[in-house]
């Protein structure tokens, strides 16, 4: 199997934005995923953290729409000077008509949110797997800032990019972008 190449860009600037209180090994974890991917691309932590906002959350759900939620985080995209801001939070999203989101982004756009509740194994009554949950959450902030890039779902199941409406199908995908998305990425920081 060929390896892809990392995307090398010195246009990409992206601001990690805790939404609600979120472990700091997790938004290293992302960091560094992003890192991976997009070597060159400033990735920073804002030091601020976004209240979870309370209109966004559905009682009868029991969760919170996460369209709202982006609207907070546009607000920081001028303020913090990236391109991109990656909101994280632990909350469990939904967005009609669907039963839940594993993150939401602006396509494109300069604002993406991750949630991490349901990429813990626990939220599936399974034994607590430290790792597995990073590798999730490092998939999925890759997966939103490639929508913040214009990339659309990929129908290539190990692409970064593949729509995933369960966590065996976040399991299933790969770090990156196969090769199609990649050159898309890089046609689209050429512009």
């Amino acid at each position: 199997m060929r390896r892809s190449t990392p995307i090398r860009s010195d246009k990409i600037e992206i601001a990690i934005l805790r939404v609600g209180p979120v472990d700091g090994e997790v938004v290293e974890n992302v960091q560094r995923g992003l890192r991976r991917v997009f070597p060159g691309a400033a990735c920073g932590v804002l030091e601020d953290v976004m209240p979870v906002p309370q209109g966004a959350y559905n009682v009868a759900r029991g969760q919170y729409h996460s369209s709202r939620i982006l609207t907070g985080i546009l607000g920081y995209v001028e303020r913090s000077g990236a391109n991109c801001v990656l909101g994280i939070t632990k909350v469990d999203l939904y967005v009609p008509p669907l039963n839940f989101v594993f993150g939401e982004a602006k396509c494109p756009g300069g604002a993406a949110i991750v949630s991490l509740c349901r990429l813990r194994s626990e939220f599936y009554g399974q034994p607590t797997d430290q790792d597995l949950f990073l590798e999730r959450s490092a998939k999925e902030a890759v997966h939103e800032v490639g929508h913040t890039l214009g990339l659309r779902h990929c129908r290539n199941p190990a692409c970064v990019m593949s729509f995933s409406n369960n966590i065996q199908m976040v399991d299933a995908k790969e770090c990156k972008f196969c090769e199609r998305c990649r050159k898309e990425v890089i046609a689209t920081l050429r512009t």
